[in-house]
């Protein structure tokens, strides 16, 4: 008896069932796009307002140096009950990755309400996580719970189609969520076609909402951009020999803020004291920051995306010891919010990655473009596991620069792609193993 042939290509897109969950991935992308754009709009607004309108209104031209640490702390006490009371917690924990399984209706509002406590009061993580998690919610919204349990495929490619719509334009380009879910999608063949589809589609979606209500409205809604960047020209060698090791320099500092987030997460749990003792801590990081660099405490503070373009602006106008102070400070505070409050974790880790490359800039025979793009790109990778989309992500940030620029991106993105493996596996043999249980 001959074996049934696997389903092809042609087959499984002009399938009446895959046509329509094409057909609904179109149609939830525009209420998952306005709620996302509305969402991320009000965080950046109010983000703006604590950190420039509120320090001008009390007469000083920057956020003092004492900020971060009643607006931290203001965070703790709003974070707490909604990450130890409310259905979902709030969201999934940042220290795991970018985001977990699509969320159910219900967990939403607290999503929502953790990002509105963290992100614009200065808790150092990004808005993507939570932009996900409210894409899937609002996108399962399609399916009645009784066909979400009966039909679970449909629900992950419709709820991963609602979670690429919501971080449609916050990368900088709706390419990049795409290529995040072709290279994470764990399958193979014509199948993994099947998810990608809708999800490009809603991405496609996604970005015209975004963009058409932006110029409609004016409203700001904080995307990772580089409007000025140093001038580049094509690598030389000196860029390669310094780019490998501060590449493995920037995976090391991923891999040990994700390391202090566990370590953190172990410790805080669902403990509300310490929840808040993690976000004043995350408060004294920006205040050290401030106080040692002289300089305003916002650069250190939120996710980072507009300190990443002010760095790649300026390069010259920081000094060595305000951007280590930056790194440190930024990787401390950051792997405490990994691990005890919400948000996402890949923007304050580009940050790192860019502060490390504006710092090696100025190495001898180092170039202060493919330091930034290399620094970019390794932060990206160390932090997603996924080396592709780093690299697509650097290469759209870069613009023009992306062609002469591309041998050094490849190359960061593939050391850090190997010492974090290196790290990982380090880690997994240093655990002890179950009782009974030989080591391999």
């Amino acid at each position: 008896m001959s074996e049934p042939q696997a389903p092809t290509l042609q087959s499984l897109l002009t399938d009446r069932r895959a046509l329509k969950l094409l057909l609904l991935s179109a149609l939830v992308g525009i209420p998952v796009s306005l709620v996302a754009f509305w969402f991320v709009g009000f965080v950046h607004e109010l983000q703006h307002w604590i950190w420039e309108s509120a320090p001008d209104a009390l007469g000083y031209d920057r956020a003092p140096w004492w900020w971060g640490l009643p607006t931290l702390t203001l965070a703790g006490l709003l974070a707490v009950p909604i990450i130890t009371r409310m259905p979902g917690h709030g969201g999934h924990v940042p220290v795991h990755g970018l985001g977990g399984p699509p969320i159910v209706p219900k967990e939403a509002p607290g999503v929502a309400l953790a990002a509105i406590a963290c992100l614009p009061l200065g808790v150092m993580l990004g808005p993507e996580a939570p932009l996900m998690a409210l894409g899937s919610a609002v996108a399962l919204l399609a399916l009645p719970a009784a066909k979400r349990a009966a039909n679970p495929k449909a629900a992950t490619v419709l709820g991963n189609a609602g979670s690429t719509a919501g971080i449609a334009t916050i990368f900088g380009s709706p390419l990049i969520p795409a290529v995040m879910v072709l290279e994470g999608v764990a399958l193979a063949g014509p199948a993994r076609m099947l998810v990608i589809v809708p999800c490009l589609l809603a991405c496609g979606i996604g970005a015209l909402v975004f963009t058409g209500f932006g110029h409609w409205t004016g409203l700001k809604i904080g995307a990772l951009s580089l409007p000025e960047k140093p001038p580049a020209g094509l690598p030389d060698a000196g860029d390669f020999l310094w780019g490998i090791p501060m590449a493995v320099l920037v995976a090391v500092l991923i891999a040990t803020g994700f390391a202090v987030g566990r370590r953190t997460e172990a410790w805080t749990k669902l403990s509300g004291p310490r929840i808040f003792g993690c976000a004043v801590a995350i408060g004294v990081c920006i205040t050290a920051y401030a106080l040692i660099a002289d300089r305003s405490p916002e650069e250190v503070a939120l996710s980072g995306q507009t300190t990443v373009g002010l760095l790649a602006a300026e390069p010259e106008a920081w000094s060595i010891l305000a951007l280590v102070a930056l790194i440190l400070a930024k990787m401390i505070g950051w792997g405490i919010a990994l691990g005890s409050l919400r948000g996402g974790p890949i923007f304050p880790a580009l940050m790192i990655g860019s502060a490390v490359g504006i710092a090696c800039g100025a190495l001898p025979g180092f170039g202060m473009a493919p330091a930034l793009a290399a620094g970019i790109c390794a932060s990206g990778v160390a932090a997603t596991r996924l080396p592709i989309t780093a690299t697509v992500l650097a290469a759209a940030l870069l613009g023009d620069d992306a062609t002469d620029l591309m041998p050094i991106l490849i190359i960061a993105s593939v050391t850090a792609l190997l010492t974090v493996t290196f790290l990982d596996r380090r880690k997994v043999n240093a655990e002890p193993a179950p009782a009974g249980v030989e080591p391999a």
